[in-house]
C-alpha cells in the first residue's frame, strides 16, 4: 500500500499518532508501520506523537510557523521571528519563536529549532492575529505591536525608563524599521497596559513611539 497515496489529503498540518492510527488500520501492526516509515525517511518524528512527512513521499511539508503551533501549544508565533515576518527586523531568524502559556520550552527537531517562552494570561491573549501562509494553512502569530511588546515583557534586565533609552533599544539593538514603527496603534498597546508585565516600560514605548 502507497502511503504517499494514503496520506496526500493530509499535508498541510503536522500528523498526529492519532490520525496515522486511522490512516494505517489496514495494517496489523500500524505502530510498527510508524516506526518504518521513520526509519525509510518518510515520516519525521518532531517529538513525541507528532510527525510531518519525511522527504522520501516527494509531498509538501507545512510551513514552519504552523509546525511550531502544533508543536507546543497553545503557542503563537512571536518575537524575532514575527518582527522579520512583519518586516520590522532585517535579520532572518533560524530559530522559531514562540509564545505560550505553558512553561518555556526549546525543541531541537530534524527539521530546525523551536523556542518557546511562557507569558501570563490574560495578556497572553492579546493581539494575536490568524496569518493565512498558504492555501488551508492558518497560523497564530502576534500582530506587529505585541511582538515588540513581547520582545521587550520578556528580554531580561530591559526596563525601559526614557525616550533616549527606548529608542536606542528599538532602533540601535533591535535595528527595527523606523518608517513602520510610526504606523503602529498606539491605542490598541494602551489597552494592554492594565494586565501587562512591565507596564511602566511598555508605557514608555508609547511615548516613544508618539516622537518617531
Amino acid at each position: 500500500m502507497d502511503f504517499a497515496r494514503l496520506i496526500k489529503d493530509y499535508t498541510s498540518a503536522p500528523l498526529t499518532r492519532h490520525l496515522l492510527l486511522e490512516i494505517l488500520r489496514e495494517y496489523k501492526r500500524p505502530n510498527d508501520k510508524i516506526s518504518e516509515l521513520i526509519k525509510n525517511g518518510e515520516l519525521v518524528s518532531l517529538r513525541r506523537g507528532l510527525y510531518v512527512l519525511g522527504p522520501k513521499t516527494d509531498l509538501p511539508m507545512p510551513e514552519s510557523f504552523l509546525i511550531a503551533n502544533h508543536l507546543r501549544g497553545p503557542s503563537y508565533v512571536s518575537l524575532e521571528t514575527a518582527l522579520s515576518y512583519w518586516g520590522f527586523i532585517p535579520e532572518r531568524t533560524y530559530e522559531i519563536s514562540s509564545i505560550t502559556v505553558k512553561p518555556s520550552k526549546k525543541y531541537n527537531t530534524p527539521i530546525g529549532r523551536f523556542g518557546y517562552q511562557q507569558l501570563p494570561t490574560p495578556y497572553y491573549s492579546f493581539g494575536i492575529r490568524s496569518v493565512e501562509l498558504t492555501l488551508n494553512q492558518l497560523v497564530l502569530m502576534a500582530s506587529p505591536e505585541k511582538a515588540i511588546c513581547d520582545k521587550i515583557v520578556l528580554t531580561p534586565n530591559v526596563n525601559l525608563r526614557s525616550i533616549k533609552q527606548t529608542r536606542l533599544f528599538l532602533l540601535d539593538d533591535l535595528r527595527m524599521d523606523e518608517n513602520l514603527l510610526r504606523k503602529l496603534n498606539l491605542e490598541i498597546i494602551t489597552t494592554w497596559l492594565e494586565e501587562a508585565p512591565k507596564k511602566n516600560s511598555l508605557k514608555m514605548l508609547i511615548a516613544t513611539l508618539k516622537e518617531i
